[in-house]
């Protein structure tokens, strides 16, 4: 079964890879939103598009912490929104298809719409899955983060 992370729409696999999604509460997901741009240059000398991965063991991936930003999405309405990784580890890759197709992120986000794929460190990959939230669960979230907003 597929489980979700708490602090986005993060998916893992069996393999311990992790595909980092939209999560279904995210902002740009409700109202109507239209993304108009992707940017994966998180500062001057920092750009997700140059992480270049090679061999078994990952060489060449960019290491992220929880905190590490993976790219800028803008909306129609101005708003630009930084989406983090949430998970330590290895940038296996990033989704340059939602570059030129950005609308992709709201059309599939859980399948195509993916922003990037995270490998955690072999010791890490039990605590994230602990941390992870069922489907149900995270309905479960969503419902009472509703109704205490309302």
């Amino acid at each position: 079964s597929t489980s979700l992370l708490r602090c986005s729409g993060s998916y893992v696999s069996c393999c311990r890879i992790c595909v980092i999604t939209l999560a279904e509460a995210h902002p740009l997901l409700q109202n109507g939103k239209k993304i108009t741009s992707v940017n994966y240059q998180i500062s001057a000398n920092c750009s997700r598009l140059q992480n270049k991965v090679s061999g078994k063991s990952k060489r060449g991936a960019q290491f992220l912490t929880e905190l590490a930003p993976l790219c800028r999405i803008s909306s129609s309405d101005g708003e630009e929104y930084t989406i983090y990784s949430c998970i330590r580890g290895r940038l296996i890759e990033v989704n340059e298809n939602i570059l030129s197709n950005p609308s992709i992120l709201q059309e599939k986000p859980s399948t195509e719409g993916y922003i990037a794929v995270v490998l955690p460190k072999f010791e890490e990959s039990k605590s994230v899955t602990q941390g992870l939230l069922t489907q149900k669960e995270y309905e479960e979230v969503l419902l009472k983060r509703l109704n205490s907003s309302s």
